[in-house]
């Protein structure tokens, strides 16, 4: 005899169902956060509705470095303590982020926000290399380091990059294998990704 399913209200499993957009979190995860949230942390609940509901409201593409901020530009690039003709290219905010922390670049930024991979319909388009093209063309930039992730996808968008500045005659340089192959930025301790921006090199 077949066992009839476990009746659940629907607001529960509208909420396990959006805990499951989250990376990492599988059916089991998402139905034990929606139990805890609901019986052990109303409060909770309500200051991460609040929370995400203000976010998506406010929270935008800075129009210069295309990382998330609140104003039209972001700080950091109105920040005049950094260096314009520096211009540091990553997949993520959490990337961006990674590098900051190591304190030992200075420059500006690009968040491509993904990589290219064929395979999942992302191309050139969907990760903005117009918009980065005609940031590293305006002037004030003299080098782009390419600070894409070890994977196979993040060196084809590296190496892709490269091809598109080299035409337009833009230096470019990658960071040093200081980071592990296959590894990603959002992993690696900090001293490793400073060695690897040290030790950039020319493509």
């Amino acid at each position: 005899m077949a066992k009839e399913p476990i009746p659940t209200a629907k607001g529960v499993e509208r909420l396990v169902e959006a805990l499951r957009v989250l990376p990492g979190v599988g059916p089991r995860s998402a139905q034990r956060m929606a139990y805890y949230l609901l019986q052990h942390d109303r409060a909770g609940a309500d200051l991460l509705a609040q929370a995400m509901a203000a976010a998506l409201a406010r929270v935008r593409h800075c129009a210069r470095c295309n990382n998330f901020t609140e104003d039209e530009v972001c700080s950091l690039c109105r920040s005049s303590r950094r260096d314009p003709s520096l211009l540091c290219v990553v997949e993520t905010p959490a990337d961006l982020a990674m590098v900051e922390q190591t304190l030992s670049y200075s420059g500006m930024y690009f968040v491509l926000m993904g990589r290219l991979s064929p395979l999942d319909g992302v191309g050139a388009r969907d990760i903005g290399l117009d918009r980065l093209l005609a940031r590293a063309s305006d002037g004030e930039v003299q080098e782009v380091i390419l600070a894409t992730n070890f994977t196979n996808e993040g060196e084809a968008t590296a190496h892709y990059i490269a091809e598109m500045l080299r035409a337009r005659k833009i230096k470019a340089s990658r960071i040093a294998r200081g980071v592990p192959l296959g590894g990603e930025l959002e992993y690696v301790d900090v001293g490793t990704i400073s060695q690897a921006i040290l030790d950039r090199r020319g493509l």
